[in-house]
């Protein structure tokens, strides 16, 4: 066999079932914690990698979009070979298993853009606004155009609070009127966001052939929690935490009760981790099926 063409560890392509894009994941994971794979050495090329755990160079992609997630690899793309974190000590806290949690807008984008790694790529959303779904795909999309990225498929799924419920939260602190400012400001930007969302997936079906579907529903409450599902594998669970504020609405000062979902804490759980992992995103799943199937309505994103 051509030297460049052996694999990683001279073992040959299994004939057993297909591993999937975690376990390779698992098994490169161990690899750079060892030092087998050292800091700075660039990776194997996708082409081996998909030789040696005999699957596709999809299931590498994406198992090498998750070890970027984990700040262990660097340089991920489709056409020339990663990179193992030039410093592992300081690159940064893992988000896998059992790491602890961290911000939205610091943890959602990199698994998200992972996520898109996928063949077909299925992402639910339970959130106040699709804000911070609207900016963590902003990588994932970016990869899609520039070529490194080529799902065939994208699935989104979003529950957002219904437009006339007596919402929770934001809200003056003095109390709903019936000329609420702070809630057709949320509406607005529930209906602006979910429109980007909606605009910028679909755009994908023209620029790349990618079949694209984006559905939204309406919850009769307001959610305490964001949750983002992906590709059936992993949760993302955050609590929203009311805050005190003042700020400017239609020129006016008023005392706000809110939260500040971008920087809410993102706990991540991943099927197979362990047992406690699977079933938290096995229930999340059910509940969120639950919700999108029985009390959750059809909703219109009125500009």
């Amino acid at each position: 066999m051509d030297p460049k063409h052996a694999p990683v560890n001279g073992r040959k392509r299994s004939q057993r079932p297909q591993k999937s894009h975690r376990e390779v994941a698992d098994e490169l994971r161990a690899r750079i914690r060892s030092g087998t794979l050292r800091a700075g050495q660039r990776m194997p090329t996708q082409a081996r990698l998909a030789d040696e755990f005999g699957v596709e160079r999809g299931v590498v992609r994406q198992a090498l979009y998750l070890l970027q997630t984990e700040n262990l690899l660097t340089n991920v793309s489709k056409g020339s070979p990663a990179t193992v974190a030039p410093d592992l000590g300081l690159s940064g806290p893992p988000s896998g298993p059992g790491a602890a949690p961290q911000p939205t807008m610091v943890s959602l984008g990199p698994r998200v853009a992972a996520a898109l790694a996928a063949p077909h790529v299925e992402i639910d959303a339970l959130c106040l606004t699709s804000v911070s779904l609207n900016l963590a795909l902003g990588e994932g999309l970016r990869q899609i155009h520039a070529g490194r990225l080529n799902p065939a498929k994208i699935d989104v799924r979003v529950l957002l609070p219904g437009r006339d419920i007596d919402l929770a939260f934001p809200v003056p602190v003095e109390g709903r009127g019936d000329d609420d400012p702070v809630h057709e400001r949320w509406l607005a930007q529930r209906n602006a966001q979910g429109q980007v969302l909606q605009h910028n997936l679909l755009a994908l079906r023209s620029t790349h052939g990618i079949d694209v579907r984006v559905t939204f529903r309406a919850l009769p409450f307001t959610p305490p929690v964001k949750l983002y599902l992906l590709n059936g594998s992993e949760a993302l669970f955050a609590y929203y935490t009311l805050t005190r504020r003042e700020e400017e609405i239609d020129d006016e000062h008023l005392e706000l009760y809110d939260s500040e979902g971008t920087q809410s804490m993102l706990f991540a759980f991943e099927q197979g981790a362990d047992l406690r992992d699977t079933t938290f995103v096995e229930q999340s799943h059910l509940w969120f099926n639950a919700l999108w199937e029985t009390i959750s309505s059809e909703l219109t994103l009125m500009s």
